[in-house]
C-alpha cells in the first residue's frame, strides 16, 4: 500500500486525476486546488459544472481548512457518524472555484478508509471525490465495475488488492446540508 500511496500522491500533486478505492465506491480524485483537474473529472463524468465534487478529508480538524465557519453541531455529527457521511456546509474556502456550488457551499466528507486517509495525509491536503462513473450511471463497487472509458481517461489507476470483502458492494454516503444555525436537511439517507 505504501508504494501506491506514494505514486498516487505524486500524480495528484502533478495535477493528474486518479482512480481509487474508497469506503463507499471506486472514485476519481485530484488536488482540491487544481481547477483544471477538477474540470477534467467533470468532463470524464459528463457531469454538469453546477454539481460540484466532494472534498474528502482525512481528519476532522481539516474542516477548518475548507469551511469558512463550521457550525458547532458539525463536530459531533461528523465524529460520531456510523456510516460514510457527506456534509454540505454554507461557505467553502481554499479550493478551486469549481468545487463550490453557486451559493458558495461546499460538500465535505471525512473518510475513514485507511488508504484514503494515508493518501490525503501524504498529499498534505484534501482531495476530491466523485464516483468513477458517468453522471447518473451505476456506481462501481470494484475496479472491474468501472467502465473502460473512465479507466482510460484518468491519469493513474490505484492498484490495491481487495482485503475487505464488504468493499465489493456499493455503499452510498448519507448526504446532509448543515446551516450555520445548526439546521439539518437530509438530502440522501
Amino acid at each position: 500500500m505504501t508504494e501506491e500511496i506514494k505514486t498516487a500522491s505524486e500524480a495528484i500533486k502533478n495535477g493528474e486525476v486518479i482512480l481509487y478505492p474508497t469506503d463507499t465506491v471506486w472514485g476519481m480524485g485530484c488536488d482540491v486546488r487544481n481547477q483544471q483537474a477538477v474540470n477534467k473529472i467533470l468532463s470524464i463524468k459528463k457531469r454538469p459544472a453546477s454539481q460540484p465534487l466532494v472534498v474528502m478529508i482525512a481528519e476532522i480538524g481539516q474542516l477548518y481548512d475548507y469551511v469558512q465557519k463550521v457550525p458547532d453541531i458539525a463536530w459531533d455529527i461528523v465524529e460520531y457518524a456510523e456510516k460514510p457521511l457527506t456534509v454540505i456546509y454554507p461557505k467553502g474556502k481554499n479550493v478551486a472555484p469549481n468545487l463550490l456550488a453557486s451559493d458558495g457551499s461546499i460538500a465535505v466528507q471525512l473518510n475513514r478508509d485507511e488508504f484514503c486517509q494515508k493518501l490525503i495525509q501524504k498529499c498534505g491536503r484534501a482531495i476530491t471525490f466523485t464516483s468513477a462513473c458517468q453522471h447518473l450511471q451505476p456506481k462501481p463497487a470494484t475496479l472491474p465495475d468501472v467502465e473502460i472509458d473512465i479507466v482510460n481517461a484518468v491519469d493513474h489507476v490505484v492498484n490495491l488488492p481487495v482485503v475487505d470483502k464488504t468493499k465489493n458492494t456499493v455503499r452510498l454516503s448519507t448526504i446532509i446540508r448543515l446551516e450555520l444555525n445548526g439546521q439539518i436537511a437530509f438530502l440522501r439517507k
